[in-house]
């Protein structure tokens, strides 16, 4: 028996870019609700944003600051 994992992402998605940072965060947390934030890296980050199934920016864009902030409110939008 296969069972099929269907991942649904909020209505309200449409093409994320670097600065649509909640709805990048929504959408990791709906695709990784298993992502152990402790310990993720910046670049293990940024390869889950870039394959997210929405996400249409430039990869090249990416940088510290950046995947800081997603990774920030990825860990406060768990502890609400």
């Amino acid at each position: 028996m296969v069972l099929a994992l269907e991942i649904r992402y909020p209505k309200s998605m449409n093409e994320l870019h670097w600065d649509s940072t909640y709805e990048i965060v929504k959408a990791l947390e709906a695709a990784h609700p298993e992502a152990d934030l402790e310990s993720l890296s910046l670049g293990e980050l940024c390869r889950l944003v870039v394959e997210l199934p929405t996400f249409v920016d430039d990869p090249a864009l990416a940088n510290d600051g950046i995947l800081k902030d997603l990774l920030r409110e990825w860990y406060e939008e768990r502890l609400i």
